[in-house]
């Protein structure tokens, strides 16, 4: 891309230099000149009463790749003091299904620095294949290390398929490794199922603020890449799988390493476990005010289970917001899912479709949530949920 003024249009009025956000034009006797500041935003050609600026753009040309290269599925490890993050055991789980429809084999792969007294364990979640990446460095994570050796990786065994959890961590490198190898990425996937005509991979997720459900598909790119929210998918374990085992040993150089982890600060863990919480009592707007969630709360006592909401309860500051639950929350997978005064947002259902057991209560008999519900109690919840209290305390006494 070139961007180019033409002196003789140019009167020097400064009409472009005024208007640019990045100081990347300045007026310099009387013309108009280019700085290193420009990022080509194309400001300038709005606003130029005289047409004298020019930007070339070229065609951008797309490598054309031959798609049969490109077999088989991977899933990428992430961990933290060498325990591996939940959302990994179920993109394994969900993985699994998709190599089984396209007949390839499913890889888990591990950077790090201690995992070989692991591998065997890991092999009981299903991977085929276990190509572990194996460096002192990479005891921890650092972001540049995974996109190079990720992509090296990628390039010499070409996977059609890579799903990564869309955790911090996971949003930080994967975008990274897509860009260098110019490939699709979808962020925060909620459904994942095979195109068994073209082998694409079609890659659900909320769209608009959550009000539509986009499908995506990449079907001039390979790898296809997505980024999924923990608690989507279960993982399944498969106790008499062993996979094939692949130790990499990877030689960073000083140069590769752009920063440096000299001290690692642990924060307080919070207490809520809305993620691993097998019992969740929800409240939306339809509870009324935080006066009435002591009722909510005192439910969620009786039963042993977490305390969560909707986008709105934390807004209206009912709740604190590591309890919001859906699409701009925590996504869940409970045993049971109890939603008091919940409407059923398509925002808030994208954080409750993993639930086994939905109920819930709302005196709106048409409220969306009653078409996700396996039982739903259509009723004033101030009325209902002391009843459910005083039912359960009798139960368990």
């Amino acid at each position: 891309m070139s961007i180019f003024i033409n002196d003789d249009l140019c009167t020097g009025c400064g009409s472009c230099s005024d208007a640019c956000p990045f100081v990347g034009i300045e007026i310099i006797d009387n013309k108009a000149v280019i700085t290193e500041s420009c990022n080509f935003c194309g400001v300038c050609l709005d606003v130029c009463p005289v047409d004298a600026i020019l930007i070339e753009r070229k065609e951008y040309e797309v490598e054309k790749l031959d798609l049969s290269e490109f077999k088989g599925v991977w899933v990428i490890a992430e961990h933290y003091k060498n325990i591996i993050h939940p959302v990994v055991f179920q993109l394994l789980g969900k993985g699994g299904d998709l190599a089984k429809e396209l007949e390839v084999n499913l890889t888990l792969v591990i950077l790090g620095a201690d995992f070989d007294d692991n591998l065997k364990e890991l092999s009981r979640y299903g991977p085929d294949e276990i190509l572990y990446i194996k460096s002192p460095v990479l005891k921890h994570f650092y972001s540049d290390l995974y996109a190079q050796a990720l992509t090296e990786l990628i390039h010499k065994n070409k996977p059609e398929i890579i799903l990564i959890g869309a955790t911090p961590t996971g949003r930080d490198f994967a975008p990274r490794i897509a860009k260098r190898l110019n490939a699709g990425l979808t962020a925060d996937c909620t459904g994942l199922e095979i195109d068994q005509t073209t082998r694409n991979l079609l890659q659900t997720r909320p769209t608009f603020g959550g009000t539509l459900m986009a499908t995506i598909r990449t079907p001039n790119s390979r790898p296809q890449m997505a980024t999924v929210r923990p608690g989507i998918f279960v993982s399944q374990l498969e106790s008499e799988n062993e996979a094939k085992i692949k130790k990499i040993d990877f030689k960073f150089k000083e140069k590769d390493l752009v920063t440096k982890i000299v001290k690692v600060i642990e924060r307080e863990k919070s207490s809520v476990n809305l993620e691993d919480a097998e019992i969740i009592v929800a409240g939306g707007r339809g509870v009324g005010s935080k006066q009435n969630f002591k009722i909510i709360e005192e439910l969620a006592e009786v039963l042993g289970a977490e305390l969560g909401g909707s986008r709105v309860t934390v807004e209206l500051g009912w709740l604190d917001q590591n309890r919001q639950i859906g699409q701009t929350g925590k996504t869940v997978s409970p045993k049971l899912y109890i939603a008091c005064g919940i409407s059923g947002a398509i925002q808030h259902l994208v954080g409750i479709q993993s639930a086994e057991i939905i109920v819930a209560i709302n005196k709106d008999r048409t409220a969306p949530i009653f078409n996700v519900a396996h039982y739903g109690i259509v009723g004033d919840l101030e009325e209902i949920v002391p009843l459910l209290i005083e039912a359960l305390k009798k139960e368990i006494s």
